[in-house]
């Protein structure tokens, strides 16, 4: 099995060009079931996430391909039923479920797999699909979505236990394309993936506003055309690769990156003591504190800080002087990250859905094991700053999310490399 070891103590400094937005790319490939005209969709990075999507839309019966970047897809003939040993991969697979039944009238869909972060159960796109008039069936590990009568507008609120559910959004929006009148979706999700979701869909020929804020109405259209989108930057990464600068940089610059989509991530940097420099719409320069501040960030659904950066911050925090507190309020069990810093002799209390870090002058080196994406991440980053070489298992995480990122970091003067095992 690969895994990943890690030389802490070089410093970053250089520019790194960010990747597309994998939580956007996903659904938009999905999305393009919707159409029977050839659609193409640039910046899609090349992850495993998105090559198994691009094999789902291919056994579904759609001529679907990847190349630098690109996929070209054309889903003249679709079947409505995916196959189990694709879905179970990843938790994203879901989002087929929308668009097949708007397209099929029905669809067949294998509970998914994915990350393991809690339960991240699936009853609010069902929720919605029903309100939308179709009829729900879970079985044997299976879901199958019939509307025999089709599906009508209808009013459909997406607020969960712990928020709006993105790909719920993402599901609901894209069946009500073809639901017949109008659809408006309460507690929508509101992130910018969400948003470029909807911009791919108005390219098609669908009849969409609000993406972007909590209310998004969808007139339904008989019929959609084919189209050709650029998938936003991943801010993830972005806000990944800003840790890094603050962890082992510096002055490292991000291009290819929306400022405007990271600034939660980049008021909780300042607050830290960190310099954060936005020189254009595209470009951002980050610079490490000489003296770095402890502070407290709570997670919330966009533009409130993001869940997926509470880990990477984690990794911040551990030498950061003074007490620092995260509360994950999206994802209560999301620190399975935890136990591997405290191997690296970080100082973290978990208490409910707090965590309260004490920083240490210097984290030192372990064999740790990634337990999910983000996780992963977080991982890195802490060994970049570490004393001594650090093993990270389970490497397989990493590359759900991240296009070659030991590349990346090696080109700003990190020392990494991967071995089989």
């Amino acid at each position: 099995m690969e895994k990943l070891l890690v030389s802490g103590g070089s410093r970053l400094s250089g520019s790194v060009r960010i990747g597309g937005s994998k939580n956007s790319s996903l659904p938009i490939l999905a999305a393009t079931l919707l159409s029977e005209e050839p659609c193409i969709i640039h910046n899609v990075p090349d992850l495993s996430d998105t090559n198994y999507m691009v094999q789902i839309l291919a056994t579904l019966g759609a001529e679907a391909e990847m190349e630098d970047g690109t996929v070209r897809v054309h889903a003249q003939e679709i079947s409505s039923q995916a196959p189990y040993d694709l879905v179970r991969k990843m938790r994203a697979s879901v989002c087929v479920l929308g668009p097949m039944l708007a397209r099929k009238g029905e669809a067949f869909v294998s509970l998914p797999g994915g990350c393991v972060i809690g339960d991240r159960p699936i009853d609010l796109h069902l929720r919605g699909l029903e309100a939308l008039g179709a009829e729900v069936e879970v079985k044997g590990g299976d879901i199958r979505v019939s509307a025999p009568q089709g599906l009508k507008g209808a009013k459909v609120n997406m607020r969960g236990q712990y928020g709006s559910t993105v790909l719920g959004t993402d599901n609901v929006m894209m069946a009500a394309v073809f639901a017949e009148g109008t659809t408006i979706i309460e507690s929508a999700a509101a992130e910018p993936e969400v948003e470029d979701l909807a911009t791919f869909l108005n390219a098609l020929g669908a009849r969409i506003e609000g993406a972007g804020t909590r209310k998004i109405v969808i007139h339904g259209v008989e019929s959609l055309s084919g189209a050709e989108h650029e998938v936003i930057p991943d801010r993830i990464e972005a806000g990944t690769f800003m840790i890094a600068g603050m962890i082992a940089g510096d002055g490292v610059v991000l291009e290819n990156v929306r400022s405007d989509h990271l600034s939660s991530l980049i008021d909780s940097l300042k607050g830290s003591g960190h310099i954060v420099e936005v020189e254009d719409s595209g470009t951002i320069r980050v610079s490490a504190s000489t003296e770095p501040q402890a502070n407290e960030v709570t997670t919330e659904p966009y533009p409130g800080f993001p869940t997926d950066m509470q880990a990477q911050m984690c990794a911040m925090y551990v030498t950061t002087p003074g007490i620092s507190v995260i509360t994950e309020t999206v994802f209560p069990n999301r620190f399975m990250h935890v136990p591997e810093l405290k191997r690296m002799g970080a100082n973290i209390n978990l208490k409910d859905s707090m965590a309260v870090i004490r920083g240490v002058d210097q984290l030192s080196a372990a064999p740790v094991m990634a337990s999910d994406l983000r996780a992963s991440a977080a991982l890195v980053l802490a060994a970049l700053g570490a004393d001594g070489t650090t093993e990270i298992n389970r490497l397989y995480h990493i590359d759900r999310g991240y296009e070659n990122i030991d590349q990346k970091l090696r080109s700003l003067g990190a020392e990494l490399h991967r071995v089989n095992e």
